[in-house]
C-alpha cells in the first residue's frame, strides 16, 4: 500500500490536478492506452496521493481514463463500435449546438473563427498534434457557445474528452497539410445564414475523419 508522505490536501490541489490531466488528455497530449500512476502524479503535480488518486476517480467516471480490474489506469483504447457511438454522439449534440448558434453568429464571431482557422494552419504547418486538437476544439468551442446551451456544450465536452487519444492517433494517420475543408464550408454556412449547409458542415467535420479509424 502506498503511504501518504504529505498533509491532506487543500481542495484546490484536486481540482488543479485534475483540470491540468483533463486538459491533456482532451488535447491529445497523451496515446491510446497510456498509463497513469499516482506516484508518478504525485511527483509531476507535487501533491500527495489523495489528489491524485481523486482526479483519477473522476476521470474515470467521465470516461477519459479506464481501471482495469488489476486496478491499472490507463487512457482508452476505443473500439470500432465505441468510435462510431462517439462519432453519432458528435453529430447529434454538435450538430444541434450549431443550430442553436446561427442566429447569434453576428460578424465578430464569424472573424473570429477565421482566425482560429488561421491558428489551425499554423499548426498543421508546425506538425503540432496537440497544437492542432486544441485548436480545433476551440473553434467547435467558440462557435457552441453562442448556443446559450450550457449543458448541451458540457455533454459535448465529455465526448471530446474521451476522445482525445483517439483524435492524437487519427492526427498521425492523417498528416494534414491544410485546414479541414469542412471548417470553411462552417464559416460560409454562418454567413449565408444557411441552416441546413452549417448542420451538414457540422455533421461531415466531427465524423468524416473518424471513419477513417473504423478498420
Amino acid at each position: 500500500m502506498l503511504t501518504q508522505t504529505r498533509p491532506d490536501p487543500s481542495p484546490s490541489a484536486h481540482d488543479r490536478v485534475y483540470r491540468m490531466l483533463r486538459t491533456r488528455i482532451m488535447h491529445g497530449d497523451m496515446a491510446p492506452g497510456q498509463a497513469l500512476t499516482l506516484r508518478g502524479i504525485g511527483r509531476e503535480f507535487d501533491v500527495s496521493m489523495t489528489p491524485a488518486r481523486e482526479s483519477l476517480r473522476r476521470l474515470v467516471a467521465e470516461g477519459a481514463l479506464t481501471m482495469s480490474a488489476s486496478g491499472r489506469v490507463s487512457t482508452p483504447e476505443l473500439s470500432n463500435e465505441r468510435i462510431e457511438e462517439l462519432a453519432a454522439l458528435r453529430a447529434l449534440i454538435e450538430v444541434e449546438l450549431a443550430s442553436r448558434a446561427l442566429p447569434r453568429a453576428h460578424m465578430a464571431l464569424i472573424e473570429r473563427l477565421q482566425t482560429i482557422n488561421t491558428g489551425l494552419a499554423d499548426a498543421i504547418a508546425r506538425q503540432d498534434p496537440v497544437g492542432y486538437i486544441r485548436t480545433n476544439l476551440e473553434f467547435h468551442r467558440t462557435l457552441y457557445l453562442r448556443a446559450q446551451a450550457p449543458a448541451m456544450l458540457a455533454m459535448a465536452e465529455t465526448v471530446w474528452l474521451q476522445l482525445g487519444p483517439t483524435m492524437r492517433m487519427l492526427y498521425g494517420r492523417l498528416r494534414h497539410k491544410e485546414v479541414p475543408q469542412y471548417h470553411r464550408l462552417i464559416i460560409s454556412a454562418l454567413k449565408a445564414g444557411d441552416e441546413p449547409g452549417l448542420r451538414l458542415a457540422v455533421r461531415s467535420d466531427v465524423t468524416q475523419g473518424l471513419k477513417m479509424l473504423q478498420t
